[in-house]
């Protein structure tokens, strides 16, 4: 996997993505990935955005990350050997959550396989924590990032 800009007319040229191919881990007895394997594709696709913008992983101390809502549209099936981009983006920046927006497309053929946005809010800990305001430092790597696109709440 390699982490590089995408490119796609809906979206700025600069968008961060993760080039990945389809393990046969990934796929059910007919090489088609299983539906419940994109969110594992696109965990490593948000995990290597923030690294590649300086955000721990799992979210800056004080507040780690939770998902608090998860929408995918599956257009189109991949198969095994697919080479896929995944583009990953920050589209929005609220108090004490962040929106992550993410695309699949094939290598080859160009085409959009899967679109999917998650709501990601920030707690003080994992054993009942509580929300927490998003750190300034998250925000200026993400906007630095990002550049104007970001809405912010």
């Amino acid at each position: 996997m390699t982490a590089r800009p995408a490119h796609n007319a809906d979206r700025r040229s600069d968008v961060f993505a993760l080039r990945t191919r389809v393990e046969i881990s990934d796929t059910d007895l007919g090489g088609v990935v299983y539906y419940g394997r994109y969110s594992h594709m696109l965990d490593r696709a948000v995990i290597a955005y923030r690294r590649h913008i300086g955000i721990a992983p799992l979210g800056p101390e004080g507040h780690l990350f939770v998902v608090r809502r998860v929408e995918m549209d599956y257009l189109i099936s991949a198969r095994f050997e697919d080479e896929l981009d995944i583009a990953v983006w920050i589209p929005r920046i609220g108090r004490s959550s962040h929106t992550v927006a993410c695309e699949i497309t094939h290598v080859v053929t160009g085409g959009v396989l899967l679109r999917a946005e998650y709501t990601i809010v920030g707690v003080s800990g994992y054993d009942g924590g509580r929300p927490t305001r998003v750190p300034h430092q998250m925000t200026d790597a993400i906007v630095a990032h990002e550049g104007d696109s970001v809405q912010r709440r």
